[in-house]
């Protein structure tokens, strides 16, 4: 679908409240229909303590207790993509206040992937069922009154989306602040290629889109940022921006990637975040284990 063909609404400007997980430089949303206390959450976390084995819900909580501060309903729980860097605490968040968990539909291709890389058993449902909507692109939703949509945006995974809310954009990892350029694109089922003509449905969305970040690293000491614009990408972007061909993103991404360390959370966040944020089911004595595959990934 063209970006032209997406029912864009610039009028329609929600509140968006950021709370940022210093752990993960993950930013979550709590997104505010503007004509209602309806609200979505997007792309929440669940606190590791890896070396420890150790899970909270310190930064759930706190989206939490802002929700129910402010007299919020919550409809939604999206997850712009299988995370690799953190781990989603949308299960307990939605086991707390309701609301609808959504992915984008190519999580089975995730789940198929990562399924046999972990050696999952036969018990493990491979066709997103562990979610409550699985959205195609364009697919639209409703939060209240306003009409939200998903953009399909694979690169950085088969499975991202991007998730439009008025005049505001999530954007998961296909794209950081302009100064951050863009995601990796060599995980399984990643492709730079493919990734750079996703940013590029996303850049023709109107310019003064608002854009929101899922991560943010501070690039050259300056201060934590998660907000943008799509003009501002456009032309700024030191990846993406000022007019650069596919074939220079393709050639600089993957020499990139080359040089990049796995995430220190990838193996158990894609074991967690592939079952929709939970964790897998205990054993006949009533303990959960994470694997670790030897050479797997």
């Amino acid at each position: 679908m063209s970006s032209s063909n997406y029912p864009v609404d610039m009028a329609i400007i929600p509140e968006v409240k950021a709370f940022f997980d210093p752990a993960t430089n993950t930013i979550s949303y709590v997104v505010k229909d503007p004509a209602s206390n309806a609200c979505a959450v997007v792309d929440s976390v669940m606190d590791i303590d890896y070396a420890a084995g150790r899970i909270t819900y310190d930064h759930a909580d706190e989206i939490i207790t802002y929700i129910q501060d402010n007299d919020l309903d919550l409809e939604w729980l999206i997850e712009t993509h299988v995370h690799a860097d953190h781990l989603s605490g949308a299960p307990y968040i939605q086991e707390k206040l309701g609301g609808k968990l959504g992915i984008g539909e190519q999580i089975t291709v995730i789940q198929e992937t990562f399924g046999k890389v972990f050696n999952e058993g036969t018990e493990f449902q491979r066709d997103g069922s562990q979610f409550d909507r699985l959205f195609k692109d364009g697919d639209t939703y409703q939060i209240g009154e306003m009409t939200a949509f998903a953009m399909y945006t694979p690169g950085h995974t088969p499975a991202c989306m991007v998730h439009v809310m008025g005049d505001a954009a999530f954007a998961g990892d296909t794209l950081f602040m302009p100064d951050g350029g863009s995601a990796r694109a060599d995980f399984p089922g990643g492709d730079a290629g493919t990734l750079y003509d996703s940013i590029q449905k996303v850049l023709a969305l109107p310019d003064d889109m608002r854009l929101f970040m899922c991560h943010d690293y501070g690039p050259n000491g300056r201060d934590i940022a998660w907000e943008t614009t799509v003009g501002d990408e456009k032309a700024h972007n030191i990846h993406v921006g000022g007019g650069k061909t596919r074939e220079e993103f393709v050639r600089f991404r993957t020499e990139r990637d080359a040089q990049l360390d796995m995430p220190k959370l990838i193996i158990p966040s894609l074991q967690v975040n592939m079952r929709a944020g939970k964790l897998p089911p205990a054993d006949e004595s009533g303990k959960t284990f994470l694997k670790v595959p030897v050479n797997g990934l």
